[in-house]
């Protein structure tokens, strides 16, 4: 059942976004290694541009989960309003 206020109740997943971006800069920096060292400058670059992006994100990440929990909900209040009674 749909409520129709799922941006307010969303649940923010940020430590699956914390591993994910620190996957994904691994990876960056690993293809602008490589590529740097085959001589394939302008895929080098677009690693390492990739590489700042996903570090960038991964400093507001942290940043988020270090304000600690506004309002997060528990896992016993469900991701919808549950249906009114008449």
């Amino acid at each position: 059942m749909r409520s129709g206020n799922e941006p307010v109740t969303a649940r923010s997943p940020l430590r699956l976004r914390l591993w994910l971006s620190v996957w994904g800069l691994l990876w960056a920096l690993g293809g602008t290694a490589a590529f740097a060292l085959a001589g394939r400058a302008g895929w080098a670059a677009a690693c390492g541009v990739l590489a700042l992006l996903v570090a960038v994100d991964l400093v507001m990440i942290v940043r988020h989960i270090r304000q600690g929990p506004h309002w997060q909900p528990g896992p016993d209040v469900p991701p919808y309003e549950p249906p009114r009674q008449h």
